[in-house]
């Protein structure tokens, strides 16, 4: 990859990792319009880049993930009270974990069918239309129960099929679980840290393992540095204009955007074109 390459790949991770566009979709596109091989080191990149998207809520929301609740930890009620944010997190994460490890092989076998990211992109981006109507009784409280977070959690691991989106899923989820757009928005950037810090070390751990990781590692260290601060800076852009767009005006603009994007997909397939997933 040129440099070229790795700036606008991190530009289109960063965009569309926190809104409900579906990331691998722009990635299916982004790379074909390149020309971009699909390496191993490629794919890891796509990945590793994440950690920069991490950062940029840690850092918009750096307030909610270093607060503690006051109080003495004297038992187990007192410690999940102690570290409640972490701890629903926590619970909010174990679905995506535990299917994930068990049905890695399937995941990984949708994961290469650009059919089914194109599909699903038209099909969510469809009922995004309506998201706004189908959930629009939001609790008066604010607050995240450990049964919303759980059900939050389940909902992310529908985003295991590619092209729906895990920040969809999620909101989604948060929506059907009575949460405000806002509050439902903000939950989702919150579980992405867990979801993506975990997704991201595994790429990072599956390359060191290899023959040749280190020294692929090595080679291109300025790659991964220059992705990582790109998709930094424009994951914290998106995610401020997404949270005033959302809370103003809905979701029914990505659902169109969604129905867009897998259109184009499909209609570069049915010209034949030989469109990879990174």
């Amino acid at each position: 990859m040129s440099t070229i390459d790795v700036i606008v790949i991190a530009i289109v991770e960063g965009l569309t990792e926190f809104l409900p566009v579906s990331s691998t979709g722009h990635m299916i596109i982004t790379q074909n319009l390149l020309g971009v091989e699909s390496t191993p080191f490629v794919k890891a990149f796509t990945v590793i880049i994440q950690f920069g998207a991490i950062l940029s809520v840690v850092c918009l929301y750096w307030k909610r993930f270093f607060h503690l609740n006051a109080g003495k930890v004297t038992d187990l009620r007192s410690f999940i009270h102690k570290f409640d944010f972490y701890w629903k997190l926590l619970v909010a994460f174990l679905p995506a974990a535990v299917i994930g490890f068990l049905f890695s092989d399937e995941i990984d076998a949708l994961l290469e069918n650009v059919w089914v990211v194109a599909v699903m992109l038209v099909l969510g981006g469809i009922f995004m239309l309506f998201v706004d109507k189908l959930f629009n009784k939001p609790d008066s409280s604010r607050e995240i129960t450990e049964k919303k977070a759980l059900a939050i959690g389940f909902f992310q691991c529908i985003a295991m099929i590619p092209g729906v989106s895990r920040s969809m899923a999620t909101i989604v989820g948060g929506m059907a679980q009575h949460l405000s757009r806002k509050t439902a928005a903000e939950f989702s950037f919150f579980l992405a840290v867990p979801t993506m810090f975990a997704a991201t070390s595994y790429k990072m751990l599956d390359l060191f393992l290899r023959p040749d990781g280190m020294a692929v590692l090595s080679e291109n260290v300025g790659a991964l540095v220059i992705g990582n601060v790109v998709a930094f800076v424009v994951a914290l852009l998106a995610i401020k204009f997404f949270i005033g767009f959302v809370t103003k005006y809905g979701f029914k603009a990505f659902g169109y955007y969604r129905i867009l994007v897998g259109g184009i997909i499909l209609i570069m397939m049915l010209l034949g074109y030989n469109l990879r997933i990174v």
